[in-house]
């Protein structure tokens, strides 16, 4: 029996549909700076122990002394253990660089796996960019 992904498009080669596949460790990352010393990194696709090392290197890039990163999850569709273990070392991170470190978490594939682990208490947690952005002004 097989099982066809029904976000997978059925081309005429089988690898050139796995390289579409959100599932073959692509991960979207979009980066902006709307404010001095804060960046704001988007992130799509599925957090997992493929693309978890990508996520890593990008979030701890911006962590420097005194700066802010909003880690903007509302594009991500799934948030495994790697994705859940970079958000604690970017925070911990953070911490120690007397940096701030904010999570967006819209998708319930984001905020059920922060819930279950009790990590939704441990970061700052906000419904838009927006909020974290204005929580950052009002500091």
């Amino acid at each position: 029996m097989t099982v066809q992904d029904p976000d997978v498009v059925a081309t005429s080669g089988a690898e050139s549909a796995a390289v579409d596949s959100p599932r073959a460790g692509q991960l979207g990352l979009a980066v902006r700076t709307p404010a001095e010393g804060v960046t704001v990194v988007g992130v799509s696709g599925e957090v997992d122990m493929l693309t978890a090392p990508q996520l890593r290197a990008e979030s701890l890039r911006h962590l420097d002394a005194g700066s802010t990163l909003v880690l903007d999850l509302s594009g991500v569709s799934f948030l495994g253990s790697a994705g859940l273990a970079v958000l604690v070392e970017a925070s911990q991170h953070a911490k120690r660089r007397d940096a701030e470190f904010r999570v967006v978490a819209v998708a319930r594939a984001v905020t059920r796996p922060l819930a279950a682990t009790g990590l939704g208490g441990v970061f700052s947690v906000f419904e838009s960019v927006e909020q974290a952005l204005e929580f950052h002004e009002s500091r």
